[in-house]
């Protein structure tokens, strides 16, 4: 990289300028940190949840008996691998953050009585809020800033450093602890909001020597109208789904298995009858009913076809492991959001979008505490010796093969992490082979990838950023299929079409980690709450 030309010293450095890294920022700021928060894109409109509406939990503390309901839903979808305390401490922060939201100022969607809703979200304007919550906390805001890599000093993570994609500044921050909040990936699937959620925390915080859990629960799919970009199913509630032949199908599994063995699904809104639930359905999936209307078509009263796009890990369980106060393995380094694996919320089964939502405010708000409490004990950084972490994409071990293109090492990860037959059903065979093609393709990434030069003011920051990027992508697709060739059945989002169903014996999580060699090793799963209470029962 280049010289440095911005230099800051903070308490506190978050990576990632979406829900879980303001939340970060904001509950470090509030306990007295000196902040910078650094965001790929700009903070604010960036990242999946800038798209569009979403649920979120908000249960009163003195509600139990819609609490206790709302838990109990979401263990059965967790297929034991959830833990019913951490989803009523997620439920109860999620409260907070909204009750705290509400204090400042923010302005909640009414019903027709004038009645507050605080059960959904308008994503963009809670971004928006948030930032300026952000400025009003004085928390220094890198826009547009990408981190490259993680600095280290005597094995504990001291800061970061990246660049700035519009003036090509390189940036560097000295800090006491770094939240990673960078998002997950779904490898550039054309899905709404996720261009530049690409696995970079994953790659960051591997060099650094964090450990992962639940990677193989990462082939979340979720339906789009075809031709269309807005991940969200919703609205299928009121629709009546068919084959290509015309048969009639279920949403999900069905779907999907509909459109590779008939070549196409579709669906029709004809369960929305009146013109009152018609007109709640345009208001509140309005960017898909548009696409529609655009296309010239009615959704109420004539099919039309639909699709799944990957989500990845943007919507799914696996990431970083972590411990109760949202550390990762090394010291300094806090992980949130997306990033962070969720198996304790959401065990192997897809969250929805209520709890996301609220594990992206919840954990955001814990990393952001924790790393302010980690940094008081280190003190002041300026002076600190330190090291750069990163190397696949920016510091290749041998020269600089020209021959590789990240265009084209992309498009062969796409290959084997998008398709339905390849990723939503998954084959020992074909994962085998994936996982030889890409340890072949990272060999040559670590030996000869580097961002070409561009004369003497060194390689732009698109070059730099698309390098590391692909390396961040490969290196994820690397945990996510030797996870799911160890677990030998069909579990939540984890699908083996030659192992189709679920093995009681397997109620484990699987944690792997590794860079140039990987591994994967079994560690037992910690009976929830929910489990014990059965087990007493019985």
């Amino acid at each position: 990289m280049a010289t440095s030309q911005i230099r800051l010293d903070a308490d506190v450095l978050v990576i990632g300028g979406g829900p879980a890294g303001m939340w970060a920022a904001i509950s470090a700021a509030e306990a007295g940190a000196r902040v910078v928060i650094a965001e790929k894109g700009y903070v604010g409109t960036s990242g999946p949840f800038s798209s569009a509406n979403t649920g979120i939990y908000y249960i009163k503390p003195d509600d139990p008996v819609h609490r206790e309901g709302t838990v109990e839903a979401r263990l059965p979808l967790a297929f034991d691998l959830a833990d019913k305390l951490w989803i009523e401490r997620t439920f109860d922060q999620s409260y907070a953050n909204l009750e705290a939201m509400a204090r400042w100022g923010y302005k909640w969607p009414r019903n027709e009585e004038g009645k507050e809703y605080r059960g959904r979200l308008r994503g963009p304007d809670v971004l928006i809020f948030l930032r300026r919550r952000l400025q009003k906390l004085q928390v220094r805001i890198l826009d547009h800033s990408p981190a490259l890599e993680l600095l280290a000093s005597n094995g504990t993570v001291a800061g970061a450093q990246g660049i700035n994609r519009q003036s090509g500044e390189a940036w560097r921050v000295d800090a006491g602890a770094v939240v990673l909040a960078t998002g997950g990936t779904s490898f550039l699937s054309d899905v709404a909001g996720v261009k530049g959620n690409t696995g970079d925390g994953y790659l960051m915080a591997a060099e650094a020597g964090v450990r992962f859990s639940g990677m193989e629960f990462s082939s979340q799919y979720a339906p789009t109208a075809f031709d269309g970009v807005l991940s969200r199913g919703a609205h299928l509630d009121y629709g009546s789904l068919y084959d290509n032949n015309g048969k009639p199908i279920t949403r999900g599994r069905q779907t999907v298995d509909a459109i590779l063995q008939t070549g196409a699904a579709w669906a029709i809104l004809d369960k929305a009858k009146d013109e009152d639930t018609r007109a709640m359905v345009r208001k509140t999936h309005a960017h898909i009913i548009l696409h529609l209307e655009r296309l010239g078509i009615d959704p109420f009263t004539q099919k039309f076809r639909i699709d799944f796009r990957s989500e990845g890990t943007i919507r799914a369980a696996g990431g970083v492991l972590i411990d109760d106060d949202l550390s990762s393995d090394v010291p300094g380094l806090f992980v949130a959001g997306d990033l962070a694996t969720r198996e304790k919320v959401t065990g192997a089964g897809p969250p929805g979008g209520g709890p996301a939502a609220a594990w992206a405010f919840a954990s955001g708000s814990w990393a952001g505490r924790s790393a302010v409490t980690f940094a008081r004990r280190i003190g002041n950084v300026a002076g600190r010796r330190t090291e750069p972490l990163g190397e696949a994409g920016l510091r290749p071990r041998h020269t600089a093969d020209p021959a590789l293109i990240p265009q084209e090492l992309l498009a062969g990860i796409q290959a084997e992490m998008l398709p339905f037959d390849r990723n939503y059903w998954r084959f020992g065979p074909y994962l085998e082979a994936s996982l030889k093609r890409f340890g072949s393709e990272w060999n040559a990434v670590r030996d000869g990838l580097a961002p070409p030069s561009a004369g003497d003011g060194g390689p732009t920051p698109r070059d730099l950023l698309r390098a590391r990027e692909t390396a961040a992508m490969l290196a994820t697709a690397r945990w996510i299929n030797l996870s799911a060739l160890e677990r030998t059945e069909t579990r939540g989002l984890h699908r083996r079409s030659d192992f189709p169903d679920l093995d009681p014996s397997q109620t484990h999580h699987l944690i792997s980690g590794g860079l140039d060699r990987i591994w994967v090793e079994r560690q037992p799963a910690s009976p929830s709450l929910h489990t014990e209470q059965r087990a007493l029962a019985s």
